[in-house]
């Protein structure tokens, strides 16, 4: 074959690739409500829908078609996304919306088989893909249940040992890393978050003396603020080796040495004597797992004194016990690998089980609507830095998991609360009558 044969017969059987890619991809989006390109690893661009695309996807290699038409699996793409194989331009949140639309997507079998041979037609191309650095080979050591002491400490790594550096171009300047409290929607992060430090102490009213045991204590924010403002003894637990050596800096840094000790442990692995008149766990109890949160809070409870109060800060679904679904499978691959969630009223329970008397309960969504929104712009803003840091992979994992996180407090689909508690005991409460002293302007 001469060499102009040879490039003719290469441009018809690129043609003829993607008149199979635009067949496939107008009826596997047939029905999607909105606009979008495509660009196909032949410099083809296709449209999805009437009017002005809001993103374009670009395909690099047949081989995304071929799973979305035999899996139409939401966690394919993203994983394509992550890996390189598609890039992602225009509005991003369009684009991560694209998961409800290949959720509910149904096609008859003869319909699904005609596409399958179609995309098998298609043949196959070499992948590119980003090179996997250490974190990132991890993944497979996180698909056990979350039962032992060890199997805590590596899962907490997976997530949180990414790098300090890594989550100071996006927290606030406090480095704290959960739900901020917005006194409006255009208040800035770093207030907001401080806002929540003090919010959370003045909810569990701390008073100097107090023994303040903080579960998860994270970078130290809290254990400082708490020490720094209210006077007490505080102690933060963490089983993350970066959060910790963090911690510690921090407190001598503030000169909260003798007012605040931070400690490398398990709360399995805690005296249970009845030490502390206040307990806080800030976005910590979802990492413990379902069959595990009984004796969870069974384990506060003993840490208590009779009538202390306990801070529970933590993500819920409206779907109860974890069901499987897009959000769980992708969570648990690729961010928190024995995560798991449930509904407001099941903890609830579990805690009114473990000797718990339920005395205030606040619902957070918007809040950490807006945080998440602060902390994408802000990795966004700093993407050459984050990839540099922990690699284009792990930046788009990061982005895409925030984004659609975002979504889902937007949308209702996921909550946070925060629950106050007492140890219960017999006689009225530990607490003011009213909520007034939350909010007063001599408490702040």
């Amino acid at each position: 074959m001469t060499i102009q044969a040879n490039l003719e017969w290469n441009k018809n059987k690129s043609n003829q690739g993607a008149a199979l890619a635009k067949n496939i991809l107008h009826r596997l989006f047939k029905e999607y409500q909105g606009t979008f390109a495509v660009r196909l690893w032949n410099d083809t661009v296709l449209q999805i829908g009437e009017g002005l695309p809001v993103f374009t996807l670009a395909i690099k290699h047949n081989r995304v078609l071929y799973h979305l038409v035999w899996f139409r699996d939401p966690i394919r793409l993203a994983e394509a996304y992550f890996n390189g194989d598609v890039e992602v331009s225009g509005d991003f949140n369009a684009a991560v919306g694209l998961r409800y639309y290949l959720e509910k997507l149904s096609l008859p079998v003869q319909e699904k088989l005609q596409l399958a041979f179609q995309s098998i037609k298609l043949g196959t191309q070499k992948q590119k893909s980003f090179k996997l650095n250490s974190f990132s080979k991890r993944i497979m050591h996180f698909y056990r249940h979350n039962t032992f002491r060890q199997n805590d400490v590596e899962s907490i790594a997976f997530h949180y040992d990414v790098s300090n550096d890594f989550y100071k171009l996006w927290l606030d300047e406090c480095m704290v890393y959960s739900c901020a409290y917005f006194e409006n929607k255009a208040q800035g992060l770093d207030l907001a978050q401080r806002n929540k430090l003090d919010h959370i102490c003045r909810k569990l009213r701390l008073q100097a003396g107090d023994e303040f045991l903080d579960i998860g204590c994270g970078w130290g924010a809290l254990v400082c603020w708490a020490a720094k403002y209210y006077g007490v003894k505080a102690h933060g637990i963490t089983l993350s080796r970066n959060q910790y050596e963090y911690a510690l800096a921090e407190v001598k840094r503030q000169g909260l040495e003798g007012k605040v000790t931070v400690e490398l442990r398990n709360y399995r692995d805690l005296a249970r004597v009845g030490t502390y008149d206040k307990v806080s766990s800030i976005g910590m109890f979802e990492h413990v797992g379902l069959k595990n949160l009984a004796g969870y809070f069974s384990i506060v409870h003993q840490l208590l004194k009779p009538d202390g109060l306990f801070l529970n800060h933590g993500i819920t679904s409206d779907e109860p016990e974890w069901a499987d679904s897009v959000s769980t499978k992708f969570i648990n691959r690729h961010v928190f690998p024995d995560g798991e969630l449930d509904t407001i009223s099941h903890i609830q329970r579990r805690m009114e089980d473990a000797g718990f008397e339920i005395f205030d309960v606040e619902g957070l969504r918007p809040h950490y609507a807006y945080t998440l929104r602060h902390w994408v712009n802000r990795l966004e803003e700093n993407q050459q830095e984050a990839v540099r840091l922990v690699g284009e992979r792990i930046y788009r994992i990061w982005r895409l998991y925030m984004t659609g996180c975002a979504i889902q407090f937007e949308q209702g689909a996921t909550g946070i609360y925060q629950i106050l508690a007492e140890r219960k005991h017999l006689g009225m409460p530990n607490l003011p009558l009213t909520r007034r002293d939350l909010y007063t302007s001599d408490s702040q």
